[in-house]
């Protein structure tokens, strides 16, 4: 099975593209830190990234997640960020790196949960504020040379994904899958 992750700098499109691959018949895995921030603003938390504790809630749900998404039917999985993202968003934050955040990242290099080419989704230029998505345009910037210098860390090659159309930039990511993997789509 191979599991491929999509990064990149918030609002740069990759929901996007996953809702095209999983139109075009790709299981894919939702991101994780978007819904922890939603659960916790439903409970009256405004700003629920400001708490240490969320670097270990998102890393605890990205497991769940990746760990159910076994028994999916396919060779290829998509996976909306990985706990690589939450160690690069941990140092966006200044919060510590937490024993669970480090063990999950051991727990996957040890592993080779996720494949090491890794889909770079590229900034469009703008960033479009949502309730769980705060950030400008040039701290979103900051983000992704955090992302890119975390994946590097960690042994993983970007590979980018250009702004543009949706359709071409799905079509990026699916020629990167090689022609036997990409048959396993639609």
């Amino acid at each position: 099975m191979k599991r491929y992750l999509l990064t990149g700098t918030p609002g740069a499109g990759k929901t996007a593209i996953l809702r095209w691959l999983e139109c075009a018949g790709y299981p894919v895995v939702e991101e994780a830190a978007t819904d922890v921030i939603a659960l916790r603003q439903a409970q009256g938390e405004p700003e629920p990234w400001t708490d240490p504790s969320f670097v270990d809630a998102v890393v605890a749900l990205q497991r769940r997640r990746q760990e159910g998404a076994v028994g999916l039917p396919g060779e290829v999985r998509f996976f909306d960020r990985s706990p690589v993202c939450t160690y690069a968003l941990a140092v966006y934050l200044g919060h510590p790196v937490t024993p669970a955040l480090t063990a999950e990242l051991d727990r996957i290099r040890q592993a080779a949960v996720y494949e090491r080419r890794v889909f770079f989704v590229e900034s469009p230029g703008f960033v479009t504020p949502t309730g769980a998505r705060r950030i400008s345009y040039e701290e979103s910037l900051r983000f992704e040379r955090i992302h890119r210098e975390a994946y590097a860390e960690f042994g993983y090659a970007c590979v980018p994904i250009a702004p543009g159309p949706l359709a071409d930039r799905a079509a990026a990511v699916v020629r990167h899958l090689g022609p036997a993997a990409a048959r396993h789509g639609g």
